[in-house]
């Protein structure tokens, strides 16, 4: 799965959300892209099973590029503990995705056939998200 080889820090605070994605906002890499339109924590599970829906439907032609990467580790303490006794471990890996932000890129295939992958890639995570083109990624409403 998508985890980072290695972090300065084991636990981090869990942060906002707060307001647009400003870098990853443009597709760069593909000819189509899909962008979230609300903020979530996307985890590195989801994150494998909309690539793999993608390289499923496409059968494996074209390319596929993650734009997002699960850096922030979240933490939760074990059934049936008590309060206090410090922070729990570490359990998943998440990705912060923020409104505007190139989740997925594709390149190599036909419109439509892209469109409809991608479709598929967005049943598989937790948020809203929105089919664009290369140079026609207009701003999402607030």
């Amino acid at each position: 799965m998508l985890i980072p080889k290695r972090t300065k820090y084991r636990k981090q605070f869990r942060g906002r959300m707060k307001g647009r994605a400003h870098k990853g906002n443009t597709v760069t890499y593909g000819e189509y892209g899909l962008v979230a339109l609300e903020p979530a924590w996307v985890t590195n599970r989801q994150i494998e099973a909309a690539r793999i829906a993608m390289t499923r439907y496409t059968k494996r032609g074209g390319k596929v590029w993650i734009k997002i990467f699960p850096d922030k580790p979240v933490t939760s303490k074990p059934i049936g503990t008590r309060q206090g006794n410090g922070k729990g471990s570490v359990e998943y890996w998440v990705a912060v995705a923020k409104p505007g932000r190139v989740m997925f890129e594709m390149g190599g295939v036909p419109v439509e056939v892209a469109k409809e992958a991608m479709r598929l890639a967005s049943y598989k995570l937790p948020i809203k998200t929105k089919f664009v083109v290369k140079g026609h990624e207009e701003v999402v409403g607030e």
